[in-house]
């Protein structure tokens, strides 16, 4: 099989195979001639494998054709039609609607990246079409440019080879344990083996916006086990051209597939953009009226134009996680996709003990040290997952200061160890301790006690999030306990208040101690919620109330 000289087959006593338009990893496509109805059809051949057994190449093709007629049954504009599922020599063949038109990959690749209201337009229409199939039950699991075809006299863009589709309930195309899809548009829960469900298709969606705008996938890299890093835990850079979509595709590009942006919300953000030009963050709302707590609300007034951050001071740091990501890599390069899944889930050999006996973060999630113990961030992303977990207590206070900070003894009745190089600076209720350029903001607030406990004054700041933080999104309010005493921890992302200062990142505990409420929080860039978190860590375990 496989040659433009024996294209002159007949399949199925019906379809007459002409030139070969092109082959995949699931087999190879011929533009063919219906001869029943006198059309033009596209018909795809299956790859069998022939060192396979009797038994299992009789499964897989029962499998094949029985995933091929779930997605004929799809009817969708932006899907592509499945007309037929035939057998014909033992091979199996999907008989489908003729697009006249290159792929997506074949347009950038002749004509460079598209233009932010093209590829809205695409993203609009693929969106369309993935809701259709996950209604159906039906996953694609490799959307990438080359699976997306554009119509050459219409425009019109049409999902196509849901060769590796996956039916709800139905074992997959390939053996159980394989790897399918293109590891560049490939969800991170996927690569780590874990079961994926319909945000998966929409992860590889965010990055094709990204390749359509700027050319390639964010995730592109030298090797595989680059790219595989880059997936699971490297930061997430999208690429310039998609700053007009930005919270778009930051939505699809969420590691965590409970907190990905939905298709629905997605598409209603892309119809915006080609209605007004701009597009509104997920969710985002305007505030009944400013709630009666909000302790970060326009937390510092920056200057139009902040100074660089210099050299930090000399920070405890972990290595864990720089280890485990090289010895990622390289286990990855030296091994294949197989291994890499393999350390994905811990390398098999169980969790490690952590500090007081909690369990270390897997590789898939390599996280800092948290002196306190309270969980920390993984990697850093242009995304940022909110913890998930319930935070456990922290550790006893420190009356010392680490290396790198100094004990600040506050005048407004309290300390905390802050880095050296931060200075004071008093803003009405609210003491700050500020990095030179104000970069990082460490916020302490005192006050009396107020209805429903931390827990309510914390929901109802992060109910008004919207409306006093810019693009305010991720929230999450997590109850918990600080020295034995009642707290909530609330972590989100917002915008920021200009564009000049960008998107930021917000750890946040208040908790009762001796008949007061005290908060503190960190404020960063979102490039920046290592350092932030760790200061977060250290302001907290060493805060002690009461030291005027």
């Amino acid at each position: 099989m496989g040659t433009d000289g024996d294209a002159v087959r007949l399949i199925a006593g019906r379809y007459r195979l002409g030139t070969r338009l092109g082959r995949g990893g699931m087999g190879v496509v011929w533009r063919a001639t219906d001869q029943l109805l006198g059309r033009q059809v596209a018909v795809k051949e299956l790859t069998v494998d022939d060192s396979r057994s009797d038994d299992d190449a009789r499964l897989r093709r029962e499998r094949t054709l029985r995933e091929a007629q779930a997605v004929a049954q799809l009817h969708h504009p932006h899907i592509i039609v499945v007309h037929d599922v035939v057998e014909d020599g033992g091979r199996p063949y999907i008989v489908m609607e003729l697009i006249d038109g290159g792929s997506l990959a074949d347009r950038i690749s002749r004509s460079g990246p598209v233009d932010v209201g093209e590829a809205a337009r695409i993203g609009i229409a693929l969106l369309s079409a993935v809701r259709a199939a996950h209604g159906a039950g039906v996953l694609h699991r490799d959307i990438k440019p080359a699976n997306v075809l554009v119509e050459a006299a219409t425009g019109r863009v049409v999902l196509t080879d849901f060769g590796i589709a996956q039916v709800a309930g139905a074992t997959t195309l390939t053996e159980t344990g394989s790897f399918v899809g293109s590891p560049e548009y490939t969800a991170p829960e996927r690569m780590s083996g874990s079961r994926s469900g319909p945000a998966a298709d929409l992860w590889s969606l965010g990055a094709l916006l990204c390749a359509a705008l700027s050319g390639e996938s964010p995730f592109r890299r030298d090797s595989l086990g680059g790219i595989l890093h880059a997936v699971v835990s490297d930061e997430i850079r999208p690429p310039a051209q998609a700053e007009p979509l930005l919270p778009v595709v930051r939505g699809l590009l969420e590691r965590d597939p409970e907190r990905r942006l939905g298709a629905a919300e997605a598409e209603r953000m892309l119809r915006g953009f080609l209605e007004t030009g701009t597009v509104a963050d997920a969710g985002t709302t305007q505030g009944a009226g400013a709630a009666s707590y909000t302790p970060t609300q326009r937390d510092v007034p920056l200057p139009s134009a902040p100074a660089p951050e210099p050299a930090g001071p000399p920070r405890p740091t972990s290595t864990r996680g720089v280890l485990v990501a090289a010895l990622l890599v390289a286990a990855m390069t030296g091994a294949g996709v197989s291994a890499a899944t393999l350390l994905f889930n811990g390398g098999g050999g169980g969790t490690t003990p952590g500090p007081g006996g909690t369990t270390a973060v897997s590789a898939s999630h390599p996280a800092t040290a948290s002196p306190t113990g309270l969980p920390a961030t993984a990697l850093p992303s242009a995304t940022l997952t909110p913890s998930s977990t319930a935070l456990p207590p922290p550790t006893a206070h420190s009356s010392t200061a680490p290396s790198g900070y100094r004990l600040a003894r506050d005048p407004a009745g309290f300390a905390l160890a802050v880095p050296e190089g931060f200075t004071r600076d008093p803003q009405g209720e609210r003491v700050f301790y500020m990095s030179p350029g104000q970069t990082f903001r460490l916020g302490i607030k005192v006050s009396e006690p107020q209805t429903g406990g931390p827990g309510g004054v914390m929901r109802r700041a992060a109910a008004d999030g919207p409306s006093t933080n810019p693009g305010y999104h991720d929230g999450r309010v997590t109850d918990t306990t600080h020295s034995g005493h009642p707290a909530a921890f609330w972590e989100f992302t917002w915008k920021g208040f200009s564009a000049t200062e960008g998107p930021r990142h917000t750890y946040d505990i208040c908790w009762e101690e001796s008949g007061q409420m005290y908060d503190v929080w960190v404020s960063a860039p979102v490039g920046k919620v290592r350092e932030a978190r760790e200061y977060f860590d250290v302001a907290v375990d060493t805060f002690t109330a009461n030291s005027a």
